[in-house]
This record gives structure tokens, C-alpha cells and sequence, in this order.
């Protein structure tokens, strides 16, 4: 059975109304025609939808993985390694380039291998590997320096009080700060990360009293880097780079043609 026909495809949300969710499904499914056949790995539901988070007029933001051909890696002109569109938002990325944004800790892409069972819209033998080896790709100083530092830069985007700034924009930025930094906790404190608030009315009232004043955000994260400046951290110093190696060369010869 090639990967292509190994393939398991699934839908699914459990924050929106069913008739909305559909309607917006609809509207930005990503358009995997654009792909070779049976490159795709893993694609899913990120963003505010996967956090709990969206509202009226909030956008399905997708996130995926494929991978490219591989001798079409070997000469002198290699594909993109990434793919990117606003609309619909649909971000997809080559294997490799994935497994190095999640080394590097970056929050953004390794969201993929944590989500929800019922937000992965499709998934394949490979796309579950990667999933498996998820804790593979951590190290403790890269979680703390991405998840923390991304939420300092938010931070200060808040206090620069932007004029062409919505109280809108700066509530959604305020709830990513929060966000950001109660997961990359429980990520550097447990190994583990929970992509679904169990809480979105916290983030959204915090959000609020943000956008009405930036200066309230200023306590919570000298909290944030007190807590993370005295906890201990499950996950090791390095990550296991052998073993996402070995996961990267295992899609190569899925994908060798000759």
C-alpha cells in the first residue's frame, strides 16, 4: 500500500456552532490539488479556533506538513519549503523545515503535532510518526526562550501603543501573550502541551483589561518570568535531533523516485 492510499483523512471542530463551523470549513479547507499526490503528511485546525478563542468573524487558520519529492531536492533548484496564503490562511510546510522550526522550539509550528485528535484533517502513517516522536523535539532552554520571548515581543508591541491599533487588535494580541505563556509553562514544566483552553473566558476578559490599559499586562508577565525563572523543567537540555533525523530520512525514502 503506497502512503497515498495509507492515508486517513478526518474533519472536525467542538468550539463553534456546527452550522458555522461547516460554513467556514467550506470556505478555507486547504486546497491539497496544489500538492503532488500523496505528499501531504498532516494538516489540522490551529489557531483561535483550536484554542477555544474564536469569535464572530474569526478566521479558520490551517497548518500543514508534505513532503517534497526527493529527488527533486538533489539539484540545483530545490522547491519552496514552505507554502503560504491569507486567503484562505493555510501555511504549509516540507517535513524538514517543520522538524526544524519544532528543534527550535517555535511555537507556532509545533502546534501541529499537539492538536486535538478532532482537528487533524488529514493524517498519515508518516504525519503520525512525527506526532509520536513530538516530546523528541524539545529541549528545555529552546521552549523557554520561544515561548517566553515570543510573549516579551507581544509585550512590547502592547506598551508601544500603536495609533492604528484597534482595541480589537490589541485584545487579540493581549490573549496570544497569555496564551503563549501558560502553555510554554506547561510545556517546560510537564512535556506536554494543551492546545484547547480549558479557560477562554480568562483569556478573553484579560484581553479586554489589556486593551483597555497595556499597563495591565505589565504584572502579569513579571509573574510569567518569575514562574519561569524558578521552575524546574521535565524536559531535557538537547533535544533528540538522532531521532528526528532518523524520522526526516524515513520521508525521504518514502518519497524517492527513480
Amino acid at each position: 500500500m503506497t502512503q497515498a492510499e495509507e492515508t486517513i483523512a478526518h474533519t472536525g471542530l467542538a468550539d463553534a456552532p456546527a452550522a458555522e463551523t461547516a460554513t467556514a470549513i467550506a470556505d478555507t479547507r486547504p486546497d491539497f490539488d496544489r500538492f503532488e499526490p500523496g505528499t501531504v503528511l498532516l494538516s489540522g485546525i490551529v489557531g483561535s479556533t483550536a484554542y477555544g478563542l474564536a469569535g464572530p468573524g474569526s478566521d479558520v487558520d490551517r497548518l500543514g506538513m508534505y513532503a517534497a519529492p526527493t529527488l527533486s531536492l538533489l539539484g540545483l533548484h530545490t522547491p519552496r519549503d514552505s507554502h503560504v496564503t491569507s486567503a484562505p490562511d493555510v501555511t504549509f510546510h516540507e517535513a524538514a523545515k517543520l522538524a526544524r522550526l519544532a528543534l527550535g522550539g517555535n511555537p507556532t509550528a509545533s502546534e501541529l503535532l499537539w492538536l486535538p485528535d478532532d482537528l487533524y484533517e488529514l493524517r498519515t502513517p508518516l504525519g503520525d510518526e512525527a506526532i509520536a516522536l513530538r516530546s523528541s523535539f524539545l529541549s528545555a532552554p529552546r521552549v523557554h526562550d520561544a515561548y517566553l520571548g515570543y510573549a516579551t515581543q507581544q509585550f512590547r508591541k502592547l506598551l508601544s501603543r500603536d495609533p492604528t491599533w484597534t482595541h480589537r487588535k490589541i485584545a487579540k494580541h493581549a490573549r496570544h501573550l497569555m496564551r503563549l505563556v501558560d502553555q510554554g509553562y506547561e510545556l517546560y514544566t510537564t512535556g506536554h502541551v494543551t492546545i484547547r483552553l480549558s479557560e477562554p473566558e480568562r483569556y478573553r476578559a484579560f484581553g479586554e483589561r489589556v486593551a483597555a490599559d497595556p499597563e495591565a499586562a505589565r504584572p502579569f508577565m513579571a509573574d510569567a518570568e518569575e514562574r519561569f525563572a524558578t521552575a524546574r523543567s521535565v524536559l531535557p537540555r538537547e533535544a533528540d535531533t538522532a531521532g528526528a533525523e532518523d524520522w526526516v530520512l524515513r520521508v525521504r525514502r518514502a518519497f524517492w523516485e527513480g
